[in-house]
């Protein structure tokens, strides 16, 4: 199994609803780093997996609409607790969308809020 992996960091806002989690319920920001890991069993004509720089640029084009947000105000978290999990199962369907990696394969987002948490969602297509 082949995997290719691209890396791309931003800083959003949100607050958790629904629980009593201290600041957590409040405005704050996170240096999110996203990393997105592509699987499939076999290479395109040119050796590749997914072209890189198709990666870069959904994930560009993806932390464009994110960057500097209040994730609670985006569509995509309507009656959602904007949590980890949920944002990066969101992120994952998205870039799948943007991407149609060969199939059948793995999609994997890992999203880190900080230096020691991370969540992540895979999508088997």
């Amino acid at each position: 199994m082949y995997t290719v992996a691209v890396k791309r960091d931003f800083i959003a806002q949100h607050y958790l609803v629904g629980g009593d989690w201290g600041a957590e319920n409040f405005p704050h920001s996170h240096h999110y780093v996203l990393e997105l890991q592509i699987e499939h069993a076999q290479l395109d004509q040119h050796g590749y997996l997914v072209d890189i720089v198709d990666i870069e640029s959904a994930l560009d084009r993806l932390v464009d609409y994110v960057r500097d947000k209040q994730l609670n105000d985006l569509p995509e978290f309507e009656g959602l607790n904007p949590s980890l999990e949920h944002f990066s199962r969101i992120i994952s369907r998205r870039l799948l969308n943007d991407l149609s990696p060969p199939s059948p394969g793995k999609l994997r987002v890992k999203l880190w809020e900080n230096e020691s948490c991370w969540a992540a969602y895979q999508l088997d297509y």
